[in-house]
């Protein structure tokens, strides 16, 4: 069992940077394949990054060359640092976890926090 909590979300202009925390509660959090993901109203939840036990990384094309996940196995958290920032990116992002592997779907991941929302202004 994993629990996650995300935090740094907030309001941003065009073109600022936020960087996003999920720390994480309980075994192996090491063994685990992190992501993000985010949801816009009325759009579904969305692959935007995700971070392999081994530390491989992989990219939305939307958020590549902007966005940077990294992971601190010490301190049990995932990051995510979002420079360039447009109004497209406003949206709830979620950190989530799986043991068996890493994918872009949301339904590959059993575990998930309770989201940070971002709001980019024009």
């Amino acid at each position: 069992q994993v629990q996650l909590a995300e935090s740094g979300g907030g309001l941003v202009q065009a073109g600022g940077s936020l960087r996003l925390s999920c720390a994480a509660s309980g075994r192996s959090f090491s063994s685990c394949a992190m992501g993000w993901f985010r949801q816009a109203p009325g759009k579904e939840r969305e692959f935007v990054a995700a971070i392999r036990s081994g530390g491989s990384t992989y990219y939305a094309d939307s958020v590549k060359g902007r966005f940077t996940i990294s992971r601190d196995n010490a301190k049990k958290t995932v990051y995510l640092q979002m420079n360039s920032l447009e109004p497209d990116d406003t949206a709830v992002y979620y950190c989530a976890a799986t043991y068996g592997g890493w994918g872009t779907a949301p339904g590959v991941y059993p575990y998930w926090g309770q989201g940070t929302q971002v709001v980019v202004s024009s």
